[in-house]
């Protein structure tokens, strides 16, 4: 199985630097309402998608939180609370 380092040593010297790569993480966090209780899983992929950023990629980042049924208000599953702590890190 090939490591990130072997991504991101693939990506020198190409000019095609600026590609997309696709980053499933595991950022099902606690949350109480809009309030992260335990930021440690965004904290853990934070190196991840910085070594990427530093291979000069965009990076695309999917996550999942919780279990929604469908047609169900799902808002209280929205990874914004998300999005804005990793944007903070």
């Amino acid at each position: 199985m090939k490591t990130l380092d072997d991504l991101v040593a693939g990506f020198d010297g190409d000019p095609t630097k600026g590609r997309a790569v696709f980053v499933r993480a595991d950022l099902n966090v606690p949350l109480d309402g809009e309030r992260i209780t335990d930021d440690g899983r965004i904290r853990a992929s934070v190196p991840t998608i910085q070594r990427l950023r530093d291979a000069q990629t965009r990076v695309v980042v999917a996550a999942h939180l919780g279990r929604p049924k469908p047609g169900a208000d799902n808002s209280k599953y929205s990874l914004a609370p998300v999005a804005a702590r990793l944007g903070e890190l």
